[in-house]
């Protein structure tokens, strides 16, 4: 495989070549804001059989690989290709591949897919669709803009703020529990709220919500509640993820409350484990906090990687708005000839 960095106004890469069993073009570089010329390139580089064109993205750290694939229906990287370039040894490097797709029909304008690093498909992702509505505003040189994204969870509509910022209409949550999916009972009004589960030995209530993808939110088990900064998470997180009573397994948060308006969380997702943020997980947290009588409708989370703004209109139209950055990191060129 290779990687080449496209040139971009504010920044300059070096390459160089490394010994091993693939071919690397590793490329040093600082991080970047590329021109709009410069991501014009990568449909005119993509028309090649051998060679993907795409651009870096992060939001809060959780970092995705953009690809525009919006000529065609047919995805242009297989999900064991995705799982290659989201290697950060031997690839890209990333929590997952975005691919912006053409609408299926007139009332959305592009449609989004994903594979996780580990070439699982998730139904859609909170960050990394700010990430796919910077990217195709920049491609095209948008102004600010909400875009109708179809997505395997449903219609989620992000808007380019004049900020900078990202807000997204992630619609309202899934509580029912058969839903989510889970197999915890329903406690309140139809929800698995604080539902008992237990992990070697010791009781975790959790709240289980569905934004578009199912989560397991727990502050900590009654008698000893979280602390971010001392918690497990790489020897917690597998036990949740892949829990019977997740069918479709889980991404689970844990959460620690610093007062009613402001959370500590950090997340194990399903299929790409530490993450430094994810935004359905904000979104869920919220709503099981207040859901849990915790939290109130509006909320910072703070994140591994910075703070998302997370809103629950529960008494409106009952949607949840999650606010927060995106942010161009480089575009470059890679060769799939040795991913097939």
């Amino acid at each position: 495989m290779q990687v080449m960095l496209l040139g971009s106004g504010k920044s300059a890469a070096g390459c160089y070549q490394r010994s091993g069993s693939k071919s690397l073009v590793l490329c040093q570089a600082t991080q970047t804001v590329s021109t709009p010329a410069t991501l014009k390139q990568q449909q005119s580089l993509n028309k090649t059989s051998s060679h993907l064109s795409f651009s870096k993205y992060q939001g809060l750290g959780n970092d995705f690989i953009l690809v525009d694939n919006r000529q065609q229906q047919e995805l242009l990287v297989t999900a064991t290709q995705a799982a290659e370039l989201c290697d950060r040894h031997f690839g890209i490097g990333a929590d997952g591949v975005i691919f912006a797709l053409p609408a299926a029909n007139g009332d959305v304008d592009y449609a989004m897919r994903m594979f996780n690093n580990d070439g699982s498909e998730p139904e859609m992702c909170g960050n990394g669709i700010r990430c796919l509505a910077r990217f195709v505003a920049q491609l095209d040189g948008d102004i600010p803009r909400r875009y109708r994204v179809h997505t395997l969870a449903g219609l989620i509509q992000p808007e380019l703020l004049e900020d900078g910022q990202v807000r997204v209409d992630m619609g309202p949550p899934t509580l029912c529990p058969e839903a989510v999916p889970t197999t915890l009972p329903a406690t309140q009004d139809g929800a698995s709220v604080a539902a008992p589960l237990q992990i070697d030995g010791t009781m975790w209530p959790m709240t289980c919500v569905s934004m578009g993808n199912p989560h397991a939110v727990t502050f900590g088990p009654a008698d000893s509640p979280i602390r971010v900064d001392s918690l497990p998470l790489a020897q917690l997180g597998p036990h949740f993820e892949t829990h019977p009573v997740f069918p479709a397994k889980t991404n689970t948060e844990f959460v620690e409350i610093l007062d009613r308006g402001h959370v500590r969380m950090v997340v194990w997702e399903r299929g790409a484990g530490i993450t430094l943020a994810c935004g359905t997980g904000a979104c869920a947290t919220l709503v099981a906090g207040v859901l849990e009588g915790r939290l109130s409708n509006a909320c910072q989370v703070d994140l591994p990687g910075g703070p998302l703004q997370i809103e629950w209109e529960r008494q409106g139209n009952g949607h949840v708005y999650m606010t927060g950055p995106a942010e161009l990191v480089f575009a470059g060129q890679v060769s799939l000839k040795q991913l097939d």
